[in-house]
């Protein structure tokens, strides 16, 4: 970080690290009494205009959902090897993979019927078609593939880990699966690292106090979030809730929902599973689509 300096306000010497993510980017910052969140994008993240366009989806959804207030963002400069800076509020509240081990059914009932609403909310914000954002204005560029069937296809090179069988059983599945994804032509906001660890909850009321680490979202499928949150998990408490709760407020039925939910995860699972080395997430995606390949279901739970 030497060629950080500082920032309005912030002294980049003396960040301390945030617990969660698997990047190491997000510090705590404190000036004057105040705490703000740091974040840093260095030359390998999302995009060239990263920091910008964070800053303005969470512009965009600034009282619509609980979102940190942007307090300063600096672009990435890669001719002079700057990281982008986004620097936002900091926000109160318990992660959700900290507090939801911790609750009993009720309580993960309850934070499953929120997230339900959060995740249909995201779900009905219309975007014009699916698409990367490309820069602070958040036109949406192209994702230069056509379908599930040929994003397979283009990460084969980095699934040197499947067998043929597996990738006879996947290529099924991925047809499959477009064809459901299909039937639902429309493009909405999706966060895409939508799980509990990049949610606030607040620990006493259980209430949603903050939607982190937007640096994925994108315009793409409606049912992109509710499969990134309900990926590894469950259990009928929380799955259950959490699928009623977006029933209700989308007319899907829950089962349908799910079933598509779990289509449109399989785009995030191939990506992580081709680089099942990078992190834990991406090793147990990668544990979970080969059990997906083998059992030509994208049902199949993650193996034990």
């Amino acid at each position: 970080m030497t060629s950080c300096g500082t920032m309005t306000g912030v002294d980049l010497s003396s960040l301390t690290p945030l617990a969660g993510g698997w990047s190491g980017r997000t510090y705590l910052a404190e000036a004057g009494g105040e705490r703000s969140v740091v974040r840093i994008y260095p030359p390998d993240a999302p995009g060239p205009a990263t920091a910008e366009v964070g800053a303005a989806v969470l512009r965009l959804v600034r009282g619509l959902v609980p979102v940190p207030e942007v307090l300063e963002v600096r672009p990435a400069r890669p001719e002079v090897d700057q990281p982008g800076l986004l620097v936002t509020a900091f926000l109160g509240g318990v992660r959700g993979d900290e507090l939801l081990p911790r609750l009993d059914a009720a309580g993960r009932a309850e934070v499953g019927t929120t997230l339900g609403g959060l995740v249909a909310d995201l779900g009905g914000m219309p975007m014009l078609r699916p698409g990367p954002f490309v820069d602070p204005d958040l036109r949406i560029g192209d994702f230069g593939v056509d379908g599930l069937p040929e994003f397979l296809d283009l990460r084969l090179a980095d699934l040197g880990q499947l067998t043929p069988p597996e990738i006879d059983g996947l290529r099924a599945v991925a047809t499959d699966a477009q064809a459901l994804l299909d039937t639902v032509p429309r493009s909405c906001l999706v966060h895409s690292d939508l799980n509990p660890k990049n949610l606030l909850l607040d620990p006493e009321t259980l209430s949603l106090t903050g939607v982190l680490d937007w640096e994925y979202a994108h315009a793409g499928h409606p049912f992109t979030d509710l499969g990134n949150l309900l990926r590894f998990d469950r259990d009928p408490a929380f799955t259950d809730a959490v699928l009623a709760a977006y029933a209700e407020r989308r007319g899907n039925a829950p089962e349908t929902a799910l079933e598509l939910a779990r289509a449109a995860d399989l785009w995030a699972l191939v990506d992580l599973a081709a680089r099942r080395n990078a992190n834990p997430v991406a090793a147990r995606a990668d544990r979970l689509l080969r059990a997906i390949a083998v059992a030509r279901d994208p049902a199949v739970s993650e193996p034990a």
